[in-house]
């Protein structure tokens, strides 16, 4: 080969070679040096978005705004889909994991266990009963976050203000929520103290709730609905069913309210997502998780639905006089 052959070739290959490294730090993107966190949301609900809002709002007002990506995907109510979007986040070495409802950051949590992968989890009633936490005051691993436990208390004493003769309150409930089950239990210890008798009915899966609903509509004076994602995912057909058995339901947040629910001592989930980022703020500055308390919202806010009360002929309370009044989104 001729020098002058010889140059060329050379010449290709390095040509070659620059327009590789063009492509390879063009497929980067605006990615590139900034901090890959990747969202699991368990799946699409009112509480569950305004979780991911909060975030996305905390966040931003953080000194990380502009400095991260975020891969948000969505489980669709399956653990199994969680575990995989997990494993895939985890693979990928992301900065850190948020994690929002409790099927979804258990599938965070064990997926990022061998890693140093932070998992911050949103909206887990009971994350010691899930597995996540030694106790809420330290989680003891890489792991920390917010709950969304109820003032059950407080829930009650809304309950017999609109039906001050209430025997029996109603919980439908998926057996595979340990957080559902964590607050019935609670919820119990408080009827019973008060004299009335919680009546529970459980369900596998969202095609069970139509049957499971109309048994318990027709045991009981009311029902009260939990943060149960499964049954807030199909909280329709619960209102209908409650309706034609002449009951109300009592939600746990304003959305709830807002689909048909009659009250609730209610939870601020964009608020929740908000305490949420910053506690992710303080592990990416190098907080220790693993000794961080579980972060909680501990004011509940009264919302009436005042279309609701009108139909069951019931006037608001005057301890509720100031509650925050809403009427039934239009479908």
């Amino acid at each position: 080969m001729t020098n002058k052959k010889l140059f060329k070739t050379l010449s290709l290959i390095l040509a070659c070679m620059i327009a590789l490294l063009s492509f390879s730090m063009v497929s980067c993107g605006d990615d590139d040096g900034k901090l890959k966190i990747g969202v699991i949301q368990l799946g699409s609900h009112p509480s569950l978005d305004n979780c991911y809002n909060g975030i996305l709002q905390g966040l931003e007002a953080s000194e990380y705004a502009g400095k991260y990506t975020i891969d948000r995907q969505d489980g669709n109510f399956d653990s199994a889909a969680c575990d995989t979007i997990a494993g895939n986040m985890v693979a990928k070495n992301y900065d850190m994991i948020i994690a929002i409802a409790t099927n979804a950051a258990v599938s965070a949590y064990a997926a990022a266990a061998n890693s140093d992968i932070p998992v911050v989890f949103c909206a887990v009633s009971d994350p010691v009963l899930a597995g996540l936490c030694d106790s809420m005051e330290a989680s003891g691993g890489n792991v920390t976050g917010t709950s969304d436990i109820l003032d059950l208390a407080a829930q009650v004493d809304l309950i017999t203000a609109f039906q001050p003769d209430v025997k029996k309150i109603g919980v439908l409930y998926t057996t595979d929520e340990a957080n559902s089950i964590s607050q019935l239990n609670r919820l119990k210890e408080v009827a019973a103290a008060k004299g009335i008798e919680i009546v529970e009915q459980s369900v596998n899966t969202a095609a069970d709730i139509p049957q499971a609903a109309t048994s318990l509509a027709a045991k009981v004076d009311c029902i009260n609905n939990f943060t149960d994602n499964n049954v807030v995912k199909n909280l329709g057909t619960l209102l209908e069913i409650a309706g034609e058995a002449g009951i109300p339901v009592y939600g746990s947040e304003v959305e709830q309210v807002k689909n048909g629910c009659l009250a609730s001592i209610s939870i601020d989930y964009v608020k929740l997502g908000e305490v949420t980022a910053e506690m992710a703020v303080k592990v990416l500055n190098g907080e220790d998780a693993s000794a961080m308390a579980v972060g909680q919202i501990t004011e509940g806010t009264p919302v009436v639905n005042t279309e609701v009360a009108e139909k069951f002929g019931l006037a608001i309370p005057e301890a509720y006089a100031n509650a925050e009044l809403v009427t039934t989104n239009a479908e």
